[in-house]
């Protein structure tokens, strides 16, 4: 079962920048940011917490990086929204069951979450990710 939205993305070429605008916008102050680098997405990553949900800034670590081709292609922008929820692998057999195609299999993404892509030509073009905290 889907329990709220984790996070909003939005992949960026300069993480530092791109935080200094949205600390400005939100009116956060550094201490709430949480920054990591994800070497299996080749990405580094900053969550902005908004309420009870984050924005999560992607900034690539390499030109291979799904990020570093997302902005050749479109520039700065949203990227994906991430829906929460406590069994991907379960989330995962329902989608199948409805005939919606996942980008891979579950594997370990930022934050220390289970992380699970849906294939956006089948969600109306926007790229939408299943996350589950680790038990």
């Amino acid at each position: 079962m889907i329990r709220k939205i984790d996070h909003i993305a939005i992949a960026v070429q300069n993480l530092e920048s791109a935080l200094e605008t949205f600390m400005n916008v939100l009116g956060c102050a550094p201490g709430d940011i949480t920054i990591e680098e994800v070497p299996s997405e080749k990405v580094r990553v900053a969550f902005i917490p908004v309420g009870d949900t984050k924005i999560e800034l992607l900034q690539p670590l390499s030109d291979d990086s799904p990020i570093s081709k997302f902005l050749q292609k479109n520039g700065d922008g949203m990227h994906h929204i991430a829906l929460q929820t406590d069994n991907i692998e379960e989330e995962t057999t329902r989608l199948a069951s409805v005939n919606l195609s996942t980008l891979g299999a579950p594997k370990d993404g930022a934050g220390g979450k289970r992380i699970v892509f849906l294939h956006p030509k089948e969600t109306n073009r926007v790229l939408l990710e299943f996350t589950q905290k680790h038990s």
